[in-house]
């Protein structure tokens, strides 16, 4: 990050895990959903209004979805290893998988297809340097949806960042598309937590100067990173229009909450374009623009905070959280 004093520097990390986590479960009741069939921006809560058909009824209101949890796989994986090891993180994978861990309640839903079939590869034993999916059509947002704490934890250069984001994404997603996906969000990321003006922006030129340096194709690299993608935002779960609807989501916005519900009505893979967005307006309206009813009303505090704060204290050591989540 550049230089900031360390208690912006705490809140920007802190609202970016929280943003990710509250986004995620503010979709959960409106997945599915065409953006037509969803309430007014201003009605979308975690408890929908009673006259909407909310999706997973039997899901208490603030719970973190697949996506909030293969986040927090990944980072207590991160702190565990202190670097990325793919070994450890598929078996972490398998833990979630089959025990629910970093699950609220333990229970594991909304599991993406192509997740499930890498699961399968992994559980026979293939290494996960090969389990994800690696064809065309493999091009779902599930190592998007999950790759924030790395650019929350790497502290190194941004060759480096992009390179780990790509290769987080293969024991699931083995398609360069997906990890140049992972690879450009964690680079807004990076730039949103410094307080650049335009984020995207700088993330989208780093990418372009890194890109040969890591050997991504260029075509590919053209195709995440190809304006035209703004004007087919629809919230959907291929992995390109995941990470454009939720640049629309913070570009055209000025709060974390009028982002996250922004994101929510695209309709469709509701909870994945609110987490994907809501990481990045966490990021840049830190922990204090997320609004409090939102932080205390989140599930799964026994979860999540410990691993934030371990993540703070690596980051940013020496200093007490800045807010406690449900203040």
């Amino acid at each position: 990050m550049e230089d900031q004093s360390p208690w912006v520097a705490r809140d920007r990390l802190a609202g970016s895990l929280l943003g990710l986590l509250i986004g995620d479960a503010l979709g959960v009741p409106y997945e599915f959903h065409p953006p037509e069939a969803l309430p007014a921006d201003a009605e979308i809560d975690f408890t929908p209004p009673a006259s909407f058909s909310r999706s997973r009824a039997g899901v208490a209101p603030g719970t973190w979805s697949d996506d909030g949890a293969q986040a927090l796989v990944l980072l207590d994986s991160l702190l565990t290893c202190k670097r990325l090891d793919l070994d450890h993180f598929a078996s972490s994978l398998l833990r979630w998988h089959a025990e629910g861990f970093c699950a609220v309640d333990g229970n594991i839903f909304d599991i993406g297809i192509q997740t499930q079939t890498a699961i399968a590869r992994l559980k026979a034993g293939t290494p996960p340097s090969q389990s994800g999916p690696a064809g065309e059509r493999d091009n779902g947002n599930g190592s998007l949806m999950r790759v924030l704490p790395l650019a929350l934890w790497h502290e190194g250069r941004d060759a480096e960042l992009a390179m780990l984001a790509a290769e987080q994404s293969v024991p699931t997603h083995g398609h360069p598309r997906s990890q140049i996906a992972c690879a450009l969000y964690c680079l807004w990321v990076r730039f949103a937590l410094s307080g650049a003006l335009d984020p995207w922006e700088r993330a989208t030129q780093r990418l372009r100067r890194i890109a040969p340096e890591l050997s991504f194709p260029f075509a590919e690299v053209e195709n995440v990173l190809d304006p035209a993608n703004a004007a087919n935002t629809r919230g959907t779960g291929y992995v390109v229009d995941s990470l454009w609807s939720a640049r629309a989501a913070v570009v055209h916005t000025s709060s974390f909450e009028d982002c996250v519900r922004a994101a929510i009505a695209f309709g469709n893979d509701t909870d994945t374009t609110a987490a994907i967005a809501g990481g990045v307006a966490g990021a840049i309206y830190g922990l204090a623009g997320i609004p409090i009813r939102w932080r205390r009303d989140l599930r799964g505090t026994d979860i999540q905070q410990p691993l934030l704060s371990a993540l703070l204290d690596v980051r940013v050591p020496g200093l007490m959280l800045y807010h406690q989540i449900k203040a």
